[in-house]
């Protein structure tokens, strides 16, 4: 069987799944595992994410609005590769190709590939990618142990946090900065499940723009960012870009020593099994006193420079 994902996500999965052979093209964003970035890229982006963050936002909108495409197929390259099965996304506009770019150009495929669309909004749905998946490559039994080995580690951090709770912070959780997003969809229940409230009250629902008055209203204790495909040192600028603006949020926080920030490229903006270490990540930045992850992957103090 030979896969395109379109999905960092997904890619995530279908190698966790032991389908890492089966792959024959990723899109521009798979970047883990490290192996993974060696396959043939199948999409671009008209975006150039090296621009300042607000310069992104416009022109995304200005994409958005104008009807245009952010992410384009490389059809020549499809049409040699050929696939069995497409996996792809219809829940975020600004994630992938549009699903109905991804269905029109596999309509022209002589494979005549299947196409999946994934659309998780909540955790329970990490687990019913993973086993649809498996049923659609002939790996249930891998997909059933994956499932359980996740369900464990999401249980252990259960019974680690109902130890060490006595208060519960307000979070304010942001994917992005400049203007500010708040965590949608998924990251409201890790939040709960690491032992603490989200102050935007976002459960299950999309992320949605915020200004830094409607983030400092909803009175915060602390503020987690992890800006969607960006790097910790990259969300780290613009942290330090607001606070010498003079945001008096981040001033306040930062004086209190409750700005976080973890790797939102890595961590909990992609619905795959890593959602499961952020949700590792989110409680060990709560509790100091739990086992922490890796140096590399915990949440950072903001730092000025």
């Amino acid at each position: 069987m030979k896969i395109v994902s379109l999905l960092p996500s997904a890619t995530e999965i279908l190698c966790a799944l032991g389908l890492r052979e089966q792959l024959a093209g990723v899109s521009h964003e798979c970047d883990f595992p490290a192996e993974v970035t060696r396959l043939p890229k199948v999409t671009c982006t008209a975006i150039d994410k090296r621009q300042a963050s607000d310069t992104i936002d416009r022109d995304v909108r200005k994409h958005l609005g104008n009807h245009a495409a952010l992410y384009s197929l490389d059809v020549p390259l499809l049409e040699k590769i050929q696939p069995d099965l497409i996996v792809t996304q219809a829940l975020c506009d600004v994630c992938a190709v549009s699903a109905s770019e991804v269905d029109r150009v596999a309509g022209t495929l002589a494979s005549r590939p299947t196409v999946v669309n994934l659309e998780p909004t909540r955790l329970d749905d990490l687990f019913q990618m993973i086993t649809e998946l498996a049923e659609l490559t002939g790996r249930r039994q891998e997909g059933s142990r994956l499932c359980e080995r996740l369900r464990r580690r999401i249980s252990a951090v259960g019974d680690c946090v109902a130890q060490r709770t006595t208060c519960q912070p307000r979070i304010a959780f942001l994917e992005w900065l400049l203007p500010p997003f708040n965590g949608g969809h998924w990251t409201p229940e890790l939040i709960a499940m690491a032992g603490a409230i989200d102050v935007f009250n976002g459960l299950g629902r999309a992320s949605r723009t915020l200004c830094w008055a409607d983030v400092a209203a909803a009175q915060p204790d602390m503020l987690f960012v992890a800006c969607c495909g960006f790097s910790v040192e990259r969300a780290m600028h613009d942290l330090q870009r607001l606070y010498h603006a003079g945001e008096p949020l981040i001033r306040r926080l930062y004086a209190a020593g409750q700005v976080l920030v973890a790797n939102g490229n890595h961590y909990f903006n992609r619905p795959g099994p890593r959602l499961v270490d952020s949700l590792e990540i989110l409680a060990a930045a709560l509790h100091p006193a739990m086992a922490q992850p890796e140096p590399a992957t915990r949440a950072t103090p903001m730092v000025l420079q």
